[in-house]
């Protein structure tokens, strides 16, 4: 039996020289990192006068507004672009060419314009060109959506193919129609693989929202560029810019804490699924009827 890997397992001076390398590089990180809070310290960024605009009630409910806006606009474009790439998952996997052809056109032509050409050209082309009135949270939604989804479309794809192909022939073998082996045979066990990988482009759809501001949404950063350029507040564009990127590290922390747990929850599920004897008596009955009606087709 052969096996294809991606690198030879290391031996013992491999693994002390990756340990070495891993030790320098996270000696490195924590340099720099020591650095940068020695100049904020230096330069002042932690003293209590330049964090007193965020005891203002006022920019507190900015802020909360802020975030309910940019929440609200990753939640339609998570659930558009999960819509989205299941779809045209499923057109390019179709073995008909005219639905497949224009599907894979789709797909790479979306997954090749920049996010934010499409973001422009949703509110400027569309609105402005063709008379549509278009919000910009509608424009930012559907941005992300068509750049997302295609990126998703290509991952249900990939997840799809990778499964052994003897559990689709199986189930061709006992009478079932290729949407029923979508459904009930290959997406479930190509969800649990390819969640790691929906997790990550669903963490960048909403680290992607932040690209609003260029359209005048109000989301995290639009706030945040206001809040850092008012000189009544002494201009604290950088302690504004560290409550966002808090704010935004704890959203994707929050994100991938959810998924890992959903991961492992269908995990422990399907490892614990108990054995259905009617089930599988059901299976075995089904599977001789088809060999029946496969040696009766032959012997006539």
């Amino acid at each position: 039996m052969t096996a294809t890997v991606l690198y030879d397992v290391p031996g013992p001076r491999a693994r002390i020289r990756n340990l070495g390398f891993g030790a320098v590089g996270t000696l490195i990180v924590l340099a720099l990192v020591g650095f940068v809070v020695y100049r904020l310290v230096g330069t002042g960024q932690f003293d209590g006068r330049v964090w007193e605009w965020i005891e203002y009630e006022t920019i507190q409910v900015l802020l909360l507004q802020s975030l309910v806006a940019t929440l609200k606009a990753f939640a339609a474009a998570a659930v558009l672009s999960l819509l989205f790439g299941a779809l045209f998952a499923g057109a390019r996997l179709s073995d008909h060419r005219w639905i497949n052809r224009p599907a894979a056109v789709v797909v790479e032509f979306f997954r090749a314009v920049p996010l934010l050409i499409l973001i422009f050209i949703l509110y400027f082309g569309v609105a402005r060109g063709l008379g549509v009135n278009l919000s910009t949270f509608w424009a930012l939604v559907l941005g992300l959506m068509l750049y997302n989804g295609s990126v998703l479309a290509e991952v249900f794809r990939a997840g799809v193919n990778a499964l052994p192909r003897g559990q689709r022939e199986a189930a061709y073998a006992l009478g079932m129609r290729k949407t029923q082996v979508m459904t009930y045979v290959l997406l479930p066990q190509a969800i649990r693989a390819m969640l790691p990988t929906i997790t990550s482009q669903l963490v960048v759809v909403l680290k992607d929202t932040a690209l609003g501001f260029l359209i005048l949404y109000p989301e995290l950063l639009y706030q945040a560029r206001f809040l850092g350029s008012q000189g009544q507040l002494g201009l604290p564009i950088i302690p504004v810019a560290l409550v966002v990127a808090a704010i935004y590290i704890t959203m994707c922390l929050l994100l991938s804490w959810l998924a890992n747990y959903l991961e492992g929850r269908t995990r422990r599920s399907a490892k614990a699924a108990p054995l259905d004897p009617h089930g599988a008596m059901k299976l075995e009955t089904e599977v001789s009827a088809a060999q029946a009606q496969g040696g009766g087709a032959a012997s006539g």
